[in-house]
């Protein structure tokens, strides 16, 4: 079984203080996993899944009962999997919390948004932090322990690092198998494939059902089908609007609701002093990227999945507010990523699929951006380091860079 390094963070960060712990994440991603890990190490506790029956009785009886009993000083650890369903979730939760008579820590675990279900239950503001479980990272799997964003920059130019052949692998894995848990682990294209379509009909036939009521699931999974061909390029609403034959708003609302789902997720322009920047049009990324056919968008998506990866646990851990974005202008020069800290631009990223060569958009790019330092992430090993003025440019290998991250 593999560590999570999240779990260290929540013990740390969370328990420490018992606070609840909400975590979300993809479904499958490994929450449970993860949260029944916690409870064997913790050795007293209790789990409890919504779809048991008796767990859905009991909640809606008595929900202070989920609580178990003690002995001595033990703090015991209970874990509520996509408990958030239940309508007034937060209001029995947070009745739970407040009648606590000894310490207890508590695990929320979700596969949509946690905030998504509210629907006008109480806040539990002040008693509990939020975060969010991604797939595998090269990182994680190498070193179970988050770094920080600062110590990750460091490493990252350091110098070159030694090639590991487990790393290799590690990425070619992903890029085959994409970064979710079971086909990841299993290593096989036949169960890959079975895991990605029974997954895609989960989110759409069960989990889209259950938070939108929308009857228009075919279509949806219809707008599935055609996502993975525009990963990675701006994507045009009415265009998709025109194949589906569904209003632009509707098909807005579909692609909100399959973001709250963790199916995809948007990365946006960043323009501040960016001259003549594109400042609206999004980019569509997968979270589950092992079925997209194109090389160079494959490679592209990994990428954008460890930045979230480092952009969400950064912010969650409380290193600041790091978001993801790109930049572009009217004459479509491109920088692929930039992960903006506290407002500020931190880090641009490029990747190539094989050009081991600068971009022609650093020069461009690199005087407008007050960054001391970008990556570009290639696929093949590779390290060398080229200058824009004060900025410096990182050319490395994709296994060795994002191994650098969280």
């Amino acid at each position: 079984m593999k560590k999570r390094s999240l779990a260290g963070a929540i013990e740390d960060l969370c328990f420490a203080d018992h606070k609840i712990a909400l975590v979300s994440g993809p479904r499958q991603c490994g929450k449970t996993t993860m949260a029944r890990a916690m409870l064997r190490g913790r050795r007293v506790g209790r789990y409890a899944n919504w779809d048991d029956i008796a767990f859905r009785r009991q909640w809606a009886r008595d929900p202070s009962a989920v609580v178990p009993a003690t002995a001595g000083g033990a703090v015991p650890l209970v874990v509520l999997d996509e408990v958030h369903k239940h309508r007034k979730w937060k209001r029995h939760l947070k009745g739970v919390y407040d009648s606590l008579e000894r310490p207890c820590d508590i695990l929320v675990t979700g596969s949509a948004r946690l905030d998504v279900y509210r629907r006008g239950s109480d806040s539990l503001l002040g008693r509990h932090f939020a975060f969010r479980l991604h797939p595998f990272t090269i990182a994680e799997l190498r070193r179970p322990e988050p770094i920080s964003p600062d110590e990750a920059l460091d490493r990252l130019f350091a110098g070159p690092p030694r090639r590991s052949a487990e790393r290799t692998e590690a990425l070619e894995a992903m890029l085959r198998f994409g970064p979710f848990p079971e086909p990841f682990l299993a290593q096989s294209d036949r169960k890959a494939r079975m895991w990605r379509r029974s997954r895609e009909q989960l989110v759409v036939r069960e989990d889209l059902r259950d938070l939108s009521r929308l009857p228009e699931l075919d279509r949806i999974e219809m707008l599935t089908a055609m996502l993975p061909e525009r990963v990675g390029s701006l994507y045009s609403v009415p265009a998709l609007a025109e194949d589906l034959e569904a209003g632009n708003q509707t098909v807005q609302r579909w692609l909100r609701y399959l973001a709250q789902l963790y199916y995809l997720f948007e990365v946006k322009p960043y323009s501040r002093r960016i001259p003549r920047s594109l400042k609206k049009g999004g980019k569509i990324y997968l979270w589950d990227y092992g079925g997209i056919e194109d090389a160079a968008a494959r490679l592209e998506n990994l990428v954008a999945c460890h930045l979230l990866a480092a952009c969400h646990t950064w912010t969650d851990t409380g290193h600041g507010a790091f978001d993801l974005t790109y930049v572009r202008n009217k004459e479509k020069q491109e920088i692929d990523f930039l992960v903006v800290r506290d407002g500020v631009p931190w880090l641009p990223v490029e990747v190539k699929l094989n050009d081991v060569e600068p971009s022609p958009n650093w020069r461009k790019f690199a005087p407008l951006l007050p960054c001391t330092r970008g990556l570009q992430v290639v696929r093949r090993p590779t390290w060398s380091v080229h200058e824009y003025g004060p900025s410096r440019v990182l050319v490395a290998g994709a296994a060795e860079a994002l191994s650098c991250l969280v």
